[in-house]
């Protein structure tokens, strides 16, 4: 039985608490620009965006991230990738973006993250923000906005299931072997 990590309303009160820490880190919102990384992270972006924007009273641009060819495992992976769409509404020059992802594991995923918005454009700066940090780094990445930091084992698994894809919001932690209820 998967153990529940974060329920519907522990998301909603994490994700308040992050759109908070972004606005106050920024001082406001001036130049901002979210940038969901596919899949989960989307969705906290556009989240984390609608929470600053009734805060604030401003719309916040919000785009979505394909890594799929910046990863560094792509020569090695036995499946090749399902390509998502990356669409960013506003030029990344000289904006603060602020990347989101559900789950924070080896930092590679954000390597490749911040390899692709690099050839884009120029940022002013990047900021990462996640919504569970579960350790095991490999790359010198840290989260600039953690949701929640939960130790896990190499073999263990964390999902961030949300409404907009069909589940009940909630994170939960699954044994190797476990799955999805």
């Amino acid at each position: 039985m998967p153990k529940q990590l974060l329920d519907k309303k522990e998301i909603d009160r994490t994700l308040t608490r992050i759109s908070h820490e972004i606005i106050e880190k920024n001082k406001g919102t001036e130049g901002l620009c979210l940038v969901g990384i596919q899949r989960g992270g989307v969705h906290l972006a556009q989240r984390i965006a609608r929470k600053i924007g009734e805060t604030e009273g401003v719309e916040i641009p919000v785009g979505s991230l394909d890594i799929s060819f910046y990863r560094d495992d792509i020569r090695i992976r036995k499946k090749q990738p399902t390509v998502s769409r990356t669409e960013i509404p506003c030029g990344v020059d000289d904006k603060k973006i602020i990347l989101v992802d559900d789950v924070f594991f080896t930092g590679r995923s954000i390597r490749a993250a911040m390899d692709a918005i690099m050839d884009m454009g120029r940022p002013a700066l990047v900021q990462l923000a996640i919504l569970v940090d579960r350790g095991h780094r490999e790359l010198p990445i840290r989260a600039d906005y953690a949701g929640k930091n939960v130790p896990t084992s190499k073999a263990e698994r964390v999902e961030v299931l949300l409404k907009e894809d069909g589940y009940e919001d909630g994170v939960v932690l699954l044994q190797p072997g476990e799955d999805v209820p």
